[in-house]
């Protein structure tokens, strides 16, 4: 069966093209399991690569955050824009420096994004919670509208996308393979640790199964709650933004 190739001459990958995809279950796969990107926009001639969360929704993908940053401002313009999430796999230990490198998965996105209102607006702020924690949004209140109104949401339509696979084990020169030096393959995996219950937790309040799917939490400590009431001082609540 014949690859799709790439949707455009400028989102071909160009360098080592045999680890390139460009067929869309593997840009969801990739998509779906990332929870951060990284959106590179240029403004006033001075380039940027902001961090930030990233959820898709059927052939878009949704970035948000408050009404005030300069980089929403910017892809709600209009102006071109380009999201990479990676996704890293392991660290390959070769018989030489010059050989090691990473297994990972990639995505980079090109195109122009749209301001997101109405019902879609809420339907993607939801999609953001799901992604993050699955069934959350059936327990926690609704969006008010001062804070639906603090927010924006832009989204992009994945038709330029492609995709970079590595793995796999060290390729070393031929040579190298008479080495004594220990070669491999590192595996990394980003896991869920034990949930930390806020210390203004009403005690009695277990763990939902929805969290304790999503982490390490054995079923016996699913009670988890402060030992006793605490009182924290409020930090003061205001809006932060990585730009």
């Amino acid at each position: 069966m014949t690859r799709p190739s790439a949707p455009s001459t400028r989102s071909k990958v160009r360098r080592l093209r045999e680890l390139a995809r460009y067929d869309r279950s593997s840009v969801n796969a990739i998509l779906d399991e990332a929870t951060v990107c990284h959106v590179g926009f240029v403004d006033d001639g001075q380039p940027f690569v902001i961090p930030t969360a990233i959820a898709r929704v059927g052939n878009h993908v949704y970035l948000h955050g408050s009404r005030v940053s300069r980089m929403l401002k910017m892809l709600a313009a209009g102006n071109p824009a380009c999201i990479t999430v990676t996704l890293l796999d392991g660290i390959v230990v070769a018989r030489s420096a010059f050989n090691s490198s990473m297994n990972y998965r990639s995505v980079v996105i090109l195109g122009s994004g749209e301001k997101v209102t109405g019902e879609d607006k809420k339907i993607a702020l939801d999609a953001f919670t799901e992604h993050l924690i699955p069934g959350r949004t059936t327990d926690i209140r609704a969006s008010r509208p001062k804070e639906l109104a603090a927010t924006t949401v832009i989204r992009f339509r994945l038709e330029e996308a492609s995709v970079k696979l590595s793995k796999g084990p060290p390729s070393d020169e031929k040579s190298d393979y008479e080495s004594d030096a220990w070669a491999g393959v590192i595996p990394l995996k980003l896991k869920s640790g034990k949930p930390q219950p806020d210390p203004r937790l009403k005690r009695g309040i277990p763990v939902p199964a929805y969290i304790r799917k999503r982490t390490t939490l054995p079923a016996a400590d699913q009670h988890c709650w402060p030992s006793s009431p605490t009182v924290v001082e409020q930090p003061e609540q205001r809006t932060t933004d990585c730009d």
